[in-house]
């Protein structure tokens, strides 16, 4: 099948970006922490990307991911079997004429999702359901690039259950250890006629 190629002239959709460290941001944020307002902006700047990075390495580097700070919600690195639809590689369709799939041979054909998940989180939050994460480009490009040297450590994700059926499955049986080894602490055979 031969590749339709597209039209570089062509006008370009952008969507409206809107940034989260913009002025506002930062007054608000030196009205609410006083101690903070002789930093400059571009220092609080350098200080929320120290952090994300840390964060997205985290994710790229642990199993289990990262429970996000203020019970936020949980990120994690999830395998999944290859899509139903075509991947095509666009870079290779191109310089071939025809259209090439991308068969992910380095992973075994799985691929790399980031997840995130509120359902795990101990406080309940109003409106779960409506939070959203979008990954920065950055966390995106190391995920693609890491995934393919080491895409067996990370939890295989099953299409056709829910997220949040799977923590609590393991919630339930971290659970039920900790109240095995509670009980069996305390039990003693003495007691259970005063009882």
């Amino acid at each position: 099948m031969e590749i339709k190629k597209p039209d570089v002239t062509a006008p370009r959709f952008r969507p409206t970006v809107y940034n989260v460290l913009n002025k506002e941001f930062f007054e608000n944020f030196k009205k609410k922490y006083p101690k903070h307002k002789h930093y400059e902006d571009s220092t609080l700047k350098n200080v929320v990307k120290y952090f994300n990075e840390t964060v997205y390495q985290t994710v790229i580097d642990t199993r289990d991911g990262v429970a996000l700070p203020e019970s936020i919600g949980w990120l994690f690195i999830g395998t999944c079997q290859e899509s139903k639809k075509r991947n095509i590689d666009f870079a290779k369709s191109h310089s071939y004429g025809v259209v090439v799939s991308n068969k992910n041979w380095a992973t075994d054909g799985k691929l790399a999702k980031i997840f995130y998940t509120n359902y795990a989180s101990k406080i309940k939050m109003k409106n779960k359901e409506f939070w959203k994460f979008v990954g920065c480009r950055n966390f995106k490009r190391q995920v693609a690039k890491t995934y393919p040297e080491n895409w067996n450590m990370y939890i295989v994700v099953d299409p056709h259950t829910k997220i949040r059926a799977t923590y609590q499955k393991i919630y339930r049986k971290e659970y039920a250890k900790y109240m095995d080894s509670k009980t069996m602490s305390t039990y003693n055979e003495f007691d259970l006629w005063q009882q």
